[in-house]
C-alpha cells in the first residue's frame, strides 16, 4: 500500500529494474552485449554526450544485470574496429561518415549493429536520443541482444513541450532524464518573475543547466502581470522590467508562451471590457462583453510586438510563442483578423481539437478544454493553421500527446492508444499540409512516462514503422508475446470506450475533475478541503453540479440520459479492458507484474470515474424532480430512489479507495494536489450519509404541511 507522493519514488527510477528475459538466448548473427561491454567516447565529448554514456552505463547495470566500462578515447574513428560487443557514442563531427539520411537533422541519429554498437547523433543531443533508442530496442527484445543492421531516426517536431508531472514546476534530475527519454526536447514551467514560478522560488538558470544536460530547453510559461497598454508612456521600460529583466536574469530560457488569460493587458479594443476578468465594473453592472483575455483584441500585435522586443534584447533568438487557446470560440472572422496583423517571426500555437462540435443522437457536444473523445483536428485549429501558412508564421499546436488530457483530472495517462494513433497521424497530417513544426504536449497536470508516450516517441520519429505496429511491439514488451494479443484486445476496448466520454464543462469540472471523491450536494453547499499549499487546490473543481443547459425540458428529455447512456458504455468498456489484462497477470514473470497490475489498476479507477459521474447525473435529475414535486408521494418515490443513488454511490467510492492505496499517483494533479486520495474518498462518504441521513430527512419534514396528504396535493 502507498503513502501520498509514494508515486514520485517511482518516477525517479529513469531505468526499469530487471527488465532481462535471462531464459533467452542470442538468435544467430546477433550482436550481444555483456560485462567486457565498453562504452566508448571521444576524450572531447561535452556534458551531453557524457551523460548519455552515463545513462547507458546506468541502463545496461540496472534494466539488464551487466556492468560496463565507461572509456574515452582520443581515436573515436579507431574504436569503430577495434574490438566486438563495445558501444561507440560520438556525433557526426567525430564520425561524419556515419550519419544515414533519416538521422540527419537536430536531435537525429544512426545506429549502426555490427561487430560493435556504433551510435552516432547529428549532434551531442541526438547521440544521447540514439543512446535512449538503443534502450527501447533492447526493451523490447528483453536482452541486451541486437539485430545486426543499421537505422536511422530525426525528431519529426521541435520543441516537443510537456510541465511537470513530478510535481508543479518541480524537476528533479531523474524527472528531466525520463522526459528527455521519451523524446521530448522541451520542459515549461510557470513564471511570476525572476525566478520567481508558480509554485514559489525557483533557480531558473539552474533549471536551464541541469536540463541542458539532457538536451532540453526551458520555455517560461508567463504568468507576468500586463498592466500597462503599448500606446502608454513609459510602456516600453515597463515591459522591460516585466518581461526583459527575467531574461535578462536568465538568457538561457528558449522562450516564453502567452496565452491570453495569463496575461491579460488593458486592451482599447472596444468590443471588450479592456481590463482583467479579475476586476468589477465600476457601476457594479455586468458587462456583457468579454475581457481581453478571451476575446482576438485588435491591439495584441501592438502588445506581442513590445513583448518580443523586452525578450529578444537579452535573447535575440527568444521563442516568442502566442496561443490563441481563450478565443476559439470567436466567430472565425474576428481571429484570422488578428492573425493578418501578427508579426511573422513568432510561433502560433494553436489547440488541436477545441471548440468542435461533436453530434452524439439528438444531442451536440462542444469539445472543451482538452479531450481525447475526438481526435481531431477541429475547425477552430485548421483556420488558423491555414492562415498561419499563408502567412509564413511558424505553427505550433496543443495537443497532449504526452498522454494526458482534461478528460479524467486525477490519473497519470489516459491508456486509449487506438485514439491516440488516430490522434497522431492527423497531427503528422497538419505536419505536411500545414507546416505544423512544434507541439505542447501536456498542461499543468503533466507528463508522465507510459506506453501511450512511447508510441508517440516512435509515432514522432522519422523512419518509425506504422503506429500499429509499434504498438504491438510494446504490448509484446509488456505482456509478453503470449499475452500480447489479449492486451492489443483490452487497449482496443479502452479507446472505444474513451470514445464515448462526452466532453461538457459541468463533467470537466465536476466529476470527472476529481473522480470518485466527488460530492452529492442537495442543498447546502460544501468546500471539498484541499492542501494550503496548492496553485489552485479545489478552487478548478466546481462543487456543486450545474449543468450549463438549463432548459429543464431540454435537459432531462434529451441531454442527460443520452449522456448517462454513453458514460455506461466508457463504464463497462473501462472494466472489460482491466479484467482482461487481470487475466493475464498470472502468466506473467514476476519482473513485469507489477507495472502490469498498475495499468489494470488504472481501467478499473477509470471506469469508477466514469460510474460516479452517471450517479451525478441521475443525483441531479432527481434532485430537480424532487424539488418540482407536487405530491407526498412523488416526494417519497424521489427520495428513495436518491437514496439508493446514494447508496451506490458511496460503494462505489469504497471500491476506490484500494485503488488509490495501490496506486497513489490516482487521486492527484500538480495544481490541485491531493483531491482525489483516500482522505477524500472518506470524506465524500461521509458527506452523502450526511446528506441522506440528515438533509434529505429535514427537507422532507419541512415539506410535511405544505402537502395535503390524503389528497396528495399541494396546500
Amino acid at each position: 500500500m502507498e503513502k501520498n507522493y509514494d508515486f514520485r519514488k517511482r518516477l525517479l527510477e529513469v531505468h526499469r529494474k530487471n527488465r532481462r528475459d535471462t531464459a533467452l538466448m542470442p538468435e544467430p548473427g546477433e550482436c550481444c552485449l555483456d560485462g567486457k561491454t565498453e562504452i566508448v567516447m571521444p576524450a572531447d565529448a561535452d556534458r551531453v554526450l557524457r551523460r548519455a554514456a552515463l545513462d547507458l552505463q546506468d541502463y545496461l547495470a540496472v534494466s539488464m544485470g551487466i556492468g560496463v566500462r565507461v572509456r574515452l578515447t582520443d581515436n573515436i574513428s579507431a574504436a569503430v574496429s577495434v574490438g566486438s560487443g563495445n558501444i561507440v557514442l560520438a556525433t557526426r563531427a567525430h564520425l561524419p561518415e556515419r550519419i544515414l539520411p533519416d538521422g540527419n537533422g537536430p536531435r537525429g541519429f544512426s545506429i549502426d549493429a555490427g561487430a560493435n554498437v556504433v551510435i552516432t547523433g547529428f549532434d551531442s543531443a541526438g547521440a544521447m536520443q540514439g543512446g535512449f533508442f538503443l534502450e527501447d530496442l533492447m526493451n523490447i527484445r528483453q536482452v541486451p541482444f541486437l539485430k545486426r543492421g543499421t537505422l536511422a531516426r530525426r525528431p519529426k517536431f521541435s520543441p516537443r513541450m510537456v510541465h511537470s508531472g513530478f510535481g508543479l514546476d518541480q524537476y528533479p534530475d531523474e524527472h528531466l532524464a525520463a522526459i528527455a527519454h521519451a523524446g521530448m526536447d522541451a520542459i515549461l514551467v510557470f513564471v511570476k518573475g525572476t525566478d520567481i514560478a508558480a509554485s514559489g522560488y525557483l533557480d531558473f538558470n539552474d533549471l536551464c543547466w541541469r536540463a541542458a544536460q539532457y538536451g532540453l530547453d526551458v520555455y517560461a510559461y508567463s504568468y507576468l502581470v500586463s498592466d500597462m497598454h503599448p500606446d502608454d508612456p513609459g510602456a516600453p521600460d515597463y515591459y522591460d522590467r516585466i518581461y526583459g529583466s527575467v531574461f535578462a536574469a536568465c538568457p538561457a530560457l528558449r522562450g516564453i508562451v502567452l496565452v491570453g488569460e495569463s496575461v491579460e493587458f488593458p486592451s482599447r479594443d472596444p468590443l471588450t471590457t479592456g481590463k482583467s476578468y479579475k476586476q468589477p465594473s465600476a457601476d457594479g453592472l455586468p458587462d456583457p462583453r468579454p475581457s481581453p483575455g478571451w476575446w482576438p483584441c485588435s491591439d495584441y500585435p501592438q502588445w506581442l510586438g513590445l513583448v518580443r522586443d523586452s525578450v529578444r534584447r537579452y535573447r535575440p533568438d527568444a521563442d516568442i510563442v502566442f496561443w490563441t487557446y481563450n478565443w476559439g470560440y470567436v466567430e472565425e472572422k474576428y481571429r484570422l483578423a488578428l492573425l493578418d496583423s501578427l508579426p511573422t517571426d513568432i510561433s502560433l500555437l494553436v489547440t488541436f481539437e477545441m471548440f468542435e462540435k461533436i453530434r452524439t443522437g439528438p444531442v451536440t457536444s462542444t469539445c472543451v478544454d482538452y479531450t481525447l473523445m475526438f481526435a481531431g483536428p477541429g475547425g477552430y485549429f485548421l483556420s488558423e493553421a491555414r492562415k498561419a501558412r499563408e502567412r509564413g508564421i511558424r505553427l505550433y499546436a496543443m495537443v497532449n500527446t504526452g498522454g494526458l488530457t482534461w478528460d479524467i483530472g486525477v490519473i497519470p495517462y489516459e491508456p486509449a492508444p487506438g485514439q491516440w494513433m488516430e490522434r497522431h497521424l492527423k497531427i503528422l497530417e497538419c505536419r505536411e499540409k500545414y507546416g505544423l513544426c512544434g507541439l505542447m504536449e501536456s498542461h499543468h497536470y503533466g507528463f508522465w512516462p507510459s506506453f501511450i508516450s512511447d508510441l508517440a516517441k516512435w509515432d514522432f520519429l522519422e523512419g518509425s514503422p506504422p503506429p500499429k505496429e509499434t504498438l504491438r511491439l510494446l504490448a509484446e514488451r509488456d505482456f509478453g508475446p503470449a499475452g500480447a494479443n489479449r492486451a492489443l484486445q483490452a487497449w482496443e476496448i479502452w479507446s472505444r470506450g474513451i470514445r464515448h466520454y462526452l466532453s461538457t464543462n459541468e463533467d470537466q469540472y465536476g466529476p470527472f475533475r476529481i473522480g470518485p471523491a466527488y460530492p452529492l450536494v442537495f442543498n447546502r453547499d460544501v468546500r471539498i478541503p484541499a492542501a494550503p499549499y496548492a496553485l489552485f487546490g479545489s478552487g478548478i473543481c466546481q462543487n456543486r453540479y450545474k449543468p450549463q443547459d438549463q432548459g429543464r425540458c431540454s435537459l432531462l428529455a434529451f441531454r442527460l440520459p443520452v449522456e448517462m447512456e454513453y458514460l455506461t458504455v466508457m463504464r463497462d468498456c473501462f472494466a472489460e479492458g482491466a479484467e482482461i489484462l487481470a487475466g493475464i497477470l498470472p502468466a506473467l514473470p514476476e519482473r513485469q507484474k507489477e507495472n502490469a497490475g498498475r495499468l489494470v489498476n488504472l481501467g478499473r479507477f477509470i471506469s469508477r470515474c466514469a460510474q460516479t459521474t452517471i450517479h451525478v447525473k441521475q443525483w441531479y435529475q432527481l434532485r430537480q424532480d424532487l424539488l418540482a414535486a407536487d405530491s407526498a408521494e412523488s416526494v417519497i418515490r424521489l427520495s428513495e430512489e436518491m437514496r439508493a443513488v446514494a447508496a451506490a454511490e458511496i460503494a462505489n467510492a469504497e471500491l476506490t479507495i484500494p485503488l488509490v492505496q495501490q496506486d497513489s499517483r490516482l487521486g492527484w494533479e500538480p495544481s490541485m494536489e491531493y483531491l482525489g486520495d483516500e482522505a477524500h474518498l472518506r470524506w465524500k462518504i461521509k458527506q452523502v450519509r450526511q446528506v441522506i441521513e440528515a438533509e434529505l430527512p429535514m427537507y422532507q419534514l419541512s415539506l410535511k404541511y405544505n402537502f395535503n396528504e390524503e389528497e396528495g396535493e399541494v396546500l
